[in-house]
């Protein structure tokens, strides 16, 4: 039962533990709201300690509770039990000097097609960022003496404006489509982004082109695309590269082709990775049914599986691969960098099936912690815990936006209550063996190639390439090693067909390992001519490539 207001400020006079207490101000909220109530303290001194909320040791301390029905003018308690990670509650917070800010984390409410009513965030243009998404509430930060029973106000006076709209220019096209499929799901509009780079000559030809789908994070945009030269003495890096790529794309070194990056953040994550789930929707069907049929209509596209190929890295490196494999028919080829675990078995660190907790190894005296990530030295970067520990403090429910909270809403079912039901739970580790039957089930993707392999390997021959360094970041190697072992196999007799596509592992490469790319030339450059090559090859005869 959530106590009012009152009864809250009575217990937390009572607790002899630093406290916060939270002050909407009316001018910037004029009616009741519901949320996540985030209070960041930063012993960096300087600067807005929302933005100073990271993954690992260099991380800030966050707190965080959930409000329902704030009203404007009213004060939120948040007493010393309150979770918090790195540190589990307020009380654990020792007296110091401190920069401290607050964030509501605003929530709508949903009512979804499967009759579950959901109070959510959804996203506002920047990709489920709570520290930054317009509409959101914070305090100004301010410098405080914390000590053993002190209590800190904090005032709500500032609200993250609009982002604005993207431009156009001549080689960037933005367009927009609202998804029916999606809308009838969530019970509002739901509309879909694509970022479209056009080829030299476009406004001035009739001519038809091949298309590229990048799968990316929210906000994806071929690697910057740069139109200028870089300032200074930025000769190397990110900026020298990507204005490179510029001039191969505007001077004719290069096919011409399309390629599109899609956005579609839902109220769990940046984006949706693509396939069609319990807890997102059919954002699998939207995109390949909606989004992309209407970009390649409005800019000419040639429409056919073999003028379509999709790549990208990471989580999208895992949608490039799920999109082909649930749809088989629709692309021509997929190349997946470095993408998020494709067989459950090494889910990073973790055996989902036979594993009975996500945080820990237990012996029958030693119980060791199951590591999330790694940096270059081999130092730990995160662990299982304390990565799940910081989403749930950021949002019960699975609304941390974060990206254990996106693997639960993505591969698993809904709970009675209409969120995402979880693999592990949040305190404790322990994992539900029925969650993860699901996960096997619907989600598993080298389990789903195992188990469909005669009705998708016809449809699979020669489309499916992997990249993936043997160290990566986040322990994802293993996993593409039991896929590739699996697809290997189907090269024996009574196995096949085979499935005809390319594995390549980068020795001590790192996360996102993107193959093997010749000296001083720009990825983008480099896979615009890969995919070229490729559908040449695949085309039907008789096929117009005019754009090569």
């Amino acid at each position: 039962m959530r106590l009012p207001l009152l009864v809250l400020v009575t217990a937390f006079s009572l607790a002899a533990a630093p406290g916060f207490q939270i002050h909407l101000k009316p001018e910037v909220r004029n009616v009741p709201v519901d949320g996540r109530l985030i209070v960041v303290v930063s012993q960096n001194l300087q600067g807005e300690p929302r933005f100073q909320v990271t993954w690992g040791l260099q991380t800030q301390q966050i707190f965080g509770m959930d409000v329902d029905g704030w009203n404007p003018g009213d004060t939120v308690e948040m007493p010393g039990g309150t979770s918090g990670s790195p540190l589990r509650t307020l009380a654990d917070l020792p007296p110091g000097t401190y920069n401290v800010q607050a964030v509501l984390n605003v929530y709508e409410t949903f009512h979804r097609a499967d009759s579950h009513v959901l109070k959510l965030h959804p996203d506002h243009g920047e990709g489920q960022q709570w520290n930054r998404s317009p509409g959101n509430l914070y305090s100004k930060p301010q410098q405080v003496e914390v000590q053993a029973s002190s209590v800190t106000r904090l005032e709500l006076t500032e609200v993250v404006p609009p982002i604005d709209p993207p431009k156009d220019t001549k080689y960037l096209r933005h367009w927009r489509v609202q998804s029916k499929l999606l809308t009838d799901f969530w019970g509002r509009p739901v509309f879909l982004n694509a970022l479209v780079l056009v080829p030299r000559d476009f406004d001035e030809s009739a001519q038809q082109y091949p298309v590229a789908f990048l799968q990316s994070h929210f906000g994806g945009d071929f690697f910057g695309f740069r139109e200028t030269p870089p300032s200074g003495n930025a000769l190397r890096g990110r900026d020298a590269e990507a204005y490179q790529f510029y001039q191969d794309w505007t001077s004719g070194r290069l096919p011409r082709m399309l390629l599109v990056v899609t956005d579609h953040a839902t109220p769990y994550y940046d984006d949706s990775y693509g396939v069609n789930t319990a807890n997102a929707g059919p954002y699998g069907d939207a995109l390949t049914k909606e989004l992309y049929p209407a970009v390649e209509k409005q800019f000419r596209a040639v429409g056919e599986p073999w003028a379509r190929v999709v790549f990208g890295g990471s989580t999208g490196g895992w949608m490039t691969l799920a999109q082909q494999i649930f749809y088989p028919e629709y692309f021509g080829g997929a190349w997946g960098l470095c993408p998020d675990p494709v067989d459950f078995h090494s889910f990073q660190t973790t055996d989902v099936y036979s594993d009975k907790n996500a945080y820990f190894d237990q012996g029958p005296f030693e119980r060791l912690p199951k590591l999330l990530g790694r940096l270059p030295n081999d130092h730990v970067l995160a662990t299982m815990e304390s990565f799940s520990r910081q989403e749930a403090v950021l949002g019960t429910h699975g609304r941390s936006g974060g990206q254990m909270d996106a693997f639960h809403a993505t591969f698993g079912p809904t709970d009675a209550d209409g969120y995402p039901a979880k693999l592990w739970d949040a305190e404790t580790g322990a994992i539900d063996p029925e969650v993860a039957k699901y996960w096997r089930d619907h989600y598993d993707l080298t389990a789903l190639l195992q188990r469909d392999w005669e009705r998708l390997g016809p449809k699979l021959q020669g489309k499916l390439h992997v990249t993936m360094g043997t160290k990566d970041t986040f322990y994802l190697d293993a996993a593409a090693h039991r896929m590739e072992q699996f697809l290997e196999s189907t090269k024996q007799p009574g196995k096949g067909p085979y499935y005809g596509g390319s594995f390549e592992f980068g020795n001590n490469e790192p996360h996102c390992y993107p193959g093997k790319i010749p000296e001083g030339v720009p990825f983008m450059t480099h896979f615009v001519r890969v995919f070229a090559e490729y559908m040449r090859n695949t085309a039907p005869k008789g096929a117009d490539l005019a754009w090569r």
